[in-house]
């Protein structure tokens, strides 16, 4: 049972990775090519989200990842 927690970090952190994959492209997108103020300043935020939530995934499914590599070491 011990052991689940490690998986279930990586799957959440591939979820969270998607799902800011999923946000850039849906929110963010591609921006404008001269964009007034108002919609520089509204990419800028979904972008800033959009990274945050990645980064979180990331960070997250390799706690997981470098978690389950430390048991099995110190298993031995």
């Amino acid at each position: 049972m011990k052991s689940y927690w490690l998986l279930i970090l990586i799957v959440i952190g591939f979820i969270l990775i998607i799902t800011g994959f999923v946000y850039n492209v849906v929110f963010a997108g591609i921006p404008y090519q001269d964009p007034p103020p108002e919609l520089v300043a509204r990419y800028n935020t979904h972008t800033t989200i959009a990274q945050t939530i990645t980064t979180t995934g990331i960070i997250t499914m390799l706690a997981g990842i470098v978690g389950g590599i430390v048991l099995r070491l110190l298993r031995r």
